[in-house]
């Protein structure tokens, strides 16, 4: 079992394969506090890490000071208004108006498995795969309990962590923050790795040396955001992909968050993740819960690409679900780059026609379909088929086009309503909105307020009488702007600060209703393309939409960040048409099947207009993708070169589980004149193995394709690609 509770010690000892977390309870009023969290140790004497057997001692022996003990005490779940004046994990509003909340441990329990978070997306486990330890923890005064909830997963250096917060007493309590992890630590000379960029430019890394201060990300724009991700990284500074300390964090959640690490006057850090606190309230009645997201913790000595496969292997087996978890997904033609408005029966039918020859095996109808939606203007939430623009109904494009031997898949974005929109005329209070302000447009619609039950069913039932009226495989469930102007005109004076999070939670009721209705379905969840890439979306749909920008040099970068933290088959990324629609850039053909490959593989473009050269070259892309998906899809993910840091190439590799299997992309994307080749070091093979070069008579040894490298000749041209496979004799 990875969780044991030493008693004579007072102190409970979380292994995982390779790494230690130590919990300490502490002199006479039971303080809970941080012992340890690195590379495994098999002693669990380790209590003296807390300094406790220094200045300022703990309160029993030096009450004087107990402000001086709270303020260093590393402690495992820090609370406002009592003394320590780092960053706070809970803080509340009594009904006396007092905010200070002090937790003392009460008891514990340890069982095989992992609950659910009800309501919530979590990672998940059998009883021969993970352990939970529940540490109860009690405010006396205030009659709260916190529950701090950890699971250690058998085989993954993985720690998840959450929290549940009950009100005891007989008077209503006000929550005003509730994160979900604390973690304190001497600072190793940490620095921190982030994730930022904007639309069409996501998740690209920044890293930064841990000073003085609060640092970190956040988001208040009611999703996880193009701007910034729920993810940081606390890395020694030796750290690099392949050495050093990294001290992952992930939030499992899709709506405001905050990931900070705060060092202070004693050289020690704190980091803390949450649900951010800027217009947050949540009321407690008595006898009512709140529990917080989850928190994804990964340690690795192994530096990043060690953190990146744990992390990989857990949300493969842990978090995503249904019947694609471990399967190939169909190759799509998405209409919306090749059309935009401007299509209909006819013009849909004309390139199902001809992606079908091709291979292709899913046609996807994206916006435009339904009421007088002829721009993104209007008919938001007017969720009827426009049968002036679909000829004959949406029953006979999708029997036509499965007569074509390819499913059908069709866009939604449910979450939106249009001021000009017939929902909008009946039900202008569904819309979230700030009574006499004048409400915030973005792209022109508002946001509906799915806090609201009607709401819900309204957009369920919109929903599901599409889904049920034709043959439907495949839905593209879309977000494309942030939330503003918070207000509900459904909840209390005293709820408003609820709204956010029932909001979040709102999403995720509707996700499940559908895939549990239509458990058959490929869910592929976007936001604008990458504003809502988080854990919390992965447990409802396997990929999602890594971004509106399919260039294929700039999703380099977008792709790194993304599958530093995420597998390759949650990636969502197609071939598009050039020049490029977002940046007007023209790369091979080629190059865009290859950088494609790297995620779930389809297309963006109209078949029917591309040049002959290109359109001859989609059966030998479709032929790539099948031959590769299953290694792509499952195997071991290295980073090998970063085009992000040295401007000039890029290289990844996926090696299969049992090393007989490699398929390595080179992507140069700056030609070099007068050079000889360029060498690549490949990472993870098997050192004894004899590994030959497929469609040549080469054969190298593995521990020489890692130590020495591999010759990768001159290529000729800017943004040009390879793809070397190799195979284990």
């Amino acid at each position: 079992m990875g969780i044991k509770y030493y008693e004579s010690e007072r102190a409970f000892k979380l292994d995982t394969p390779q790494s230690t977390y130590m919990i300490g309870i502490v002199d006479e009023e039971d303080f809970i506090g941080h012992i340890y969290y690195g590379k495994r140790i098999e002693d669990y004497h380790l209590s003296y890490l807390l300094r406790t057997n220094e200045g300022p001692y703990v309160p029993s022996k030096n009450n004087r000071d107990r402000g001086s003990f709270l303020d260093c005490f590393p402690m495992e779940y820090s609370t406002h208004g009592i003394g320590d004046f780092r960053e706070s994990c809970l803080s509340v509003k009594t009904s006396k108006g007092h905010s200070a909340c002090s937790l003392a441990y009460v008891d514990h329990t340890i069982y095989k498995g992992k609950k659910t978070l009800e309501g919530l997306p979590a990672t998940f486990g059998k009883d021969n795969e993970c352990t939970t330890l529940e540490l109860i923890c009690r405010d006396k005064l205030l009659q709260l309990e916190v529950v701090l909830s950890y699971t250690v997963f058998e085989n993954l250096d993985v720690i998840t962590r959450s929290t549940k917060i009950t009100n005891k007493h007989t008077e209503n309590i006000t929550l005003t923050k509730a994160l979900s992890v604390c973690l304190d630590m001497d600072n190793k000379d940490f620095e921190l790795l982030t994730l930022h960029g904007s639309w069409a430019r996501e998740r690209h890394m920044q890293r930064r040396r841990v000073g003085y201060g609060k640092q970190g990300t956040s988001s208040i724009r009611g999703e996880s955001s193009h701007q910034d991700h729920p993810f940081m990284a606390l890395l020694t500074a030796d750290a690099t992909e392949d050495r050093g300390e990294v001290y992952g964090f992930h939030f499992v959640y899709s709506g405001n968050f905050m990931a900070q690490v705060e060092c202070n006057q004693f050289d020690t850090v704190r980091a803390v993740m949450g649900i951010e606190p800027t217009d947050f309230s949540w009321q407690l009645e008595e006898q009512a819960s709140f529990t917080t997201p989850e928190v994804v913790m990964v340690y690795s000595a192994e530096g990043l690409g060690k953190m990146s496969r744990t992390l990989h292997d857990l949300y493969r087996n842990h978090l995503i679900r249904g019947i694609y978890k471990d399967k190939k997904r169909p190759i799509l033609i998405n209409n919306w780059e090749a059309t935009y408005f401007d299509f209909d029966t006819d013009k849909l039918l004309a390139i199902a026609r001809e992606a079908s020859a091709l291979g292709i095996e899913m046609l996807v109808m994206d916006d435009g379909w339904f009421g007088t939606r002829s721009s993104d203007n209007c008919a938001l939430g007017d969720w009827q088929v426009n049968e002036e623009k679909i000829k004959g109904g949406l029953k006979y494009l999708v029997d036509e086009v499965n007569k074509l031997g390819m499913a059908f898949g069709i866009w939604f974005e449910p979450e939106m309503i249009s001021p000009d929109s017939d929902l909008y005329r009946v039900h202008p209070d569904w819309a979230i909105a700030v009574p006499n302000r004048e409400g915030t447009l973005c792209r022109n619609q508002y946001v509906l307020d799915l806090s609201r039950k009607e709401v819900r069913d309204y957009v369920y039932e919109c929903l599901r009488k599409v889904l049920s009226s034709a043959n439907i495989t495949y839905v593209k469930w879309d977000m494309n702007r942030p939330l503003t102007n918070i207000g509900s005109y459904y909840l209390e004076a005293n709820q408003q600060g609820e709204l956010y999070h029932r909001y979040v939670l709102g999403v995720y009721e509707l996700q499940q209703r559908l895939i549990d209705e239509f458990p058959e379905l490929l869910l592929e969840n976007c936001s604008g393309g990458g504003a809502r890439f988080d854990p919390g979306m992965l447990y409802y749909s396997p990929q999602i939409w890594c971004s509106d920008d399919t260039d294929a040099i700039e999703r380099l970068k977008i792709q790194e960040g993304t599958a530093l933290i995420y597998p390759l088959s949650a990636i969502g990324a197609h071939v598009s048409d050039c020049p490029n629609h977002t940046v007007g850039r023209t790369t091979p053909f080629e190059t865009r099947g290859y950088v494609a490959l790297l995620g779930t593989f389809g297309y963006e473009l109209d078949v029917t207009r591309i040049p002959e050269e290109d359109r001859a070259m989609i059966p030998q892309q479709v032929a790539m993708y099948h031959k590769y998906n299953d290694l792509v899809r499952q195997g071991d993910y290295y980073r090998i070169a970063s085009y992000s840091q040295n401007h000039m190439y890029d290289c990844w590799s996926v090696v299969s589980k049992d090393k007989k299997e490699v398929l390595v992309t080179f992507v140069q994307v700056m030609a070099r004149p007068n050079y000889r080749s360029r060498r690549i070091y490949l990472k993870g093979l098997d050192t004894k193995a004899f590994y030959r070069i497929e469609g040549s008579e080469e054969v190298y040894a593995g521990d020489a394709l890692m130590y020495g490298g591999l010759n990768i000749q001159s290529i000729f041209g800017d943004f040009k690609g390879q793809l070397i496979h190799l195979i284990a004799e």
